[in-house]
């Protein structure tokens, strides 16, 4: 399958004035990432409260939390055996005992709808010195990532734990991986590793050479469990890399950023992703953009990285700018390989963000798949003053 024509072209006109962006450059930004461990979070992060709640994006303040996020807080809650079903769980945080609190404000990043909490595993990547943290994605629809009610996502995310911190986790100290090579074969495989991951996921299990075949078995069977750590390691390189941008996500009410030099976040006004929603829920109502894999595209995948996945192309024709395959090296700074405010500012475009669309009502989950795309504003130098 192929690019539309008229894509090809924009990407040609603009390849021709900028460095070629080719899977080797595009993973070399994540050169030192390595996959090192993986950790209970309260392990990682000792100093952390119990009863944070870490969530997408910046923070909801005195908004009031979505349902799909009440729900996977909720479900973490139970996991954590401090309630025994959702309303028991649900209650303690209309109680006030839990805080809900932007999970990228403490070094972690979450998918979607998920939240965290402190006796979650966390994979762990970085180079040794320094390191970011993202939970595991447990499998695929329902789970806590869309936001589901349904109790069978605390059992697999139980299921999941269990093999991640033993077998996997084994495999992970014995040999880290490095990211690089992952993300290059996967680009390669015609994934641009966010929407598409099933090459970076395969690719990903001939790096663990030590792993047992049934956990092998395991992991092959949830092709969207890299996407967490390609998330971690798309963090390591925005908090501890040359680029101006620290954090980047959505809570489903409000997308933000957040740079170095800066305190807080700058926010919008959340609108949902644009694309396909799938049949089954072709009547339901996406949440605003909501996630804090976002990160994975302010580092040149995703949607800067579509024109290496044909297939998304072809999928999203209707829905995608003219200039979709040449957005990465309209938006990209091609010395730090992640976006650039100056860049966005004078090309007028700003990074396209891909996401999937979670059900704002929080009872159908996962619903469809596209992109979204902040204001340029977003990302306009401060007024000093």
């Amino acid at each position: 399958m192929t690019a539309l024509p008229h894509l090809d072209a924009v990407a040609a006109a603009t390849d021709h004035a900028a460095p070629a962006r080719t899977a080797a450059t595009l993973a070399a930004v994540f050169a030192g990432a390595r996959w090192q461990d993986v950790r209970r979070l309260r392990d990682a992060l000792p100093d952390l409260p119990d009863t944070l709640l870490l969530h997408a994006g910046p923070t909801y303040g005195d908004q009031a939390v979505p349902a799909p996020v009440r729900h996977a807080a909720a479900h973490a809650i139970v996991y954590e055996g401090a309630a025994g079903s959702l309303a028991q769980a649900l209650g303690l945080i209309d109680d006030g005992t839990y805080r809900f609190v932007p999970a990228q404000d403490y070094g972690v990043v979450t998918p979607l709808a998920q939240v965290v909490t402190l006796g979650m595993p966390v994979l762990v990547v970085g180079d040794g010195d320094t390191a970011s943290y993202a939970p595991i994605a447990e499998g695929p629809p329902p789970a806590l990532r869309f936001g589901s009610p349904d109790p069978v996502c605390v059992a697999n995310m139980q299921s999941m734990s269990a093999l991640v911190l033993g077998p996997v986790a084994r495999a992970v100290r014995a040999a880290p991986v490095a990211l690089t090579a992952v993300i290059e074969n996967a680009l390669q495989g015609q994934d641009e590793c966010h929407a598409r991951t099933g090459a970076a996921n395969a690719t990903l299990l001939t790096q663990l050479p030590a792993l047992d075949d049934v956990s092998r078995a395991a992991l092959a069977a949830n092709p969207g469990f890299v996407l967490t750590l390609i998330m971690a390691a798309s963090a390591w390189v925005l908090r501890y890399g040359q680029g101006p941008l620290l954090s980047a996500g959505g809570n489903g009410l409000a997308f933000g950023i957040r740079m170095k030099n800066e305190t807080v976040w700058r926010t919008v006004a959340a609108t949902p992703p644009v694309g396909n929603l799938f049949p089954a829920h072709a009547a339901s109502t996406p949440i605003g953009a909501i996630g804090d894999s976002a990160v994975i595209d302010c580092c040149g995948l995703g949607g800067q990285a579509i024109a290496f996945a044909p297939a998304l192309l072809q999928e999203w024709a209707a829905s995608l700018p003219a200039d979709a395959a040449a957005r990465g090296a309209q938006v990209i700074d091609p010395a730090t390989g992640v976006i650039d405010p100056a860049r966005i500012a004078a090309t007028g475009h700003a990074p396209a963000i891909h996401l999937a669309m979670v059900d704002r009502a929080g009872m159908a989950g996962l619903i469809g798949r596209g992109a979204y795309t902040p204001p340029v504003s977003l990302f306009a130098p401060k007024d000093p003053s």
